[in-house]
């Protein structure tokens, strides 16, 4: 399979917990590109609200959705995630939400947009500003509400992103200047990403582990990378 692959997509389910589920609609893609969904109390409605971050949309997504509520808002975490949040924002009759200081993303949504600062909205997560650069373009915004911690793109579980018995990885154009800042010193239940399976179990020490290897591992990681391009 490719990179990102197209055609025809499915609902290959991963990461579910107590309230949430992840999903893969082109599970055999090099890219494994994840989206997630996640419920938090209504006090109003007898119904959960539930928020998905970064969808992918697939046939069938709407029903897996249905068995933690009813959607109530799309985030998009990422700059370069704009993905399909419009489509099933649009479909769902709610917005999307982006950062209060994520640039150049609403006028390219073709959905109503709503901004967030420090929390989204009443569901509990506060926000982490992981990355605001220009060079290289990368607008990316974590989640966190002392259990759950959502990375759209600094880590990563797929193939790509893990060097030699990581769990979980930096992406590698950040190896050499991991987001250590931003993301050391929490210690979440699991840890759900923008690219391949989760971690739900002893989530504290691979979240260690991968900040505190990056740059040791880069080489063995780069040198992975090419023996795969290359076919070797």
């Amino acid at each position: 399979m490719g990179m990102k692959e197209v055609g025809d997509p499915i609902v290959h389910e991963i990461d579910r917990y107590d309230r949430g589920v992840g999903w893969m609609a082109y599970p055999e893609e090099t890219m494994e590109r994840a989206s997630h969904a996640f419920a938090v109390p209504n006090d109003e409605q007898e119904h959960d609200d539930v928020w998905v971050v970064d969808p992918v949309d697939a046939p069938g997504v709407d029903d897996l959705l249905a068995e933690f509520g009813e959607v109530a808002g799309v985030v998009c975490a990422l700059d370069r995630h704009k993905r399909d949040c419009a489509t099933v924002a649009r479909r769902h009759d709610v917005a999307v939400h982006i950062p209060e200081w994520m640039t150049g993303v609403a006028s390219e949504l073709d959905a109503p947009v709503e901004r967030f600062g420090r929390r989204l909205a009443d569901t509990g997560f506060e926000t982490i500003r992981i990355r605001n650069s220009s060079v290289p373009p990368w607008q990316e915004v974590g989640l966190f509400d002392g259990e759950t911690l959502i990375v759209p793109e600094s880590l990563g579980a797929a193939t790509y992103f893990r060097g030699d018995r990581e769990r979980l990885g930096v992406h590698p154009m950040l190896r050499l200047s991991p987001p250590r800042a931003a993301l050391s010193g929490i210690r979440p239940e699991r840890i759900l990403v923008g690219h391949g399976v989760g971690v739900l179990e002893d989530a504290p020490e691979a979240l260690t582990a991968a900040l505190k290897g990056s740059r040791s591992k880069a080489p063995g990681l780069y040198a992975k990378t090419a023996r795969s391009l290359l076919g070797l």
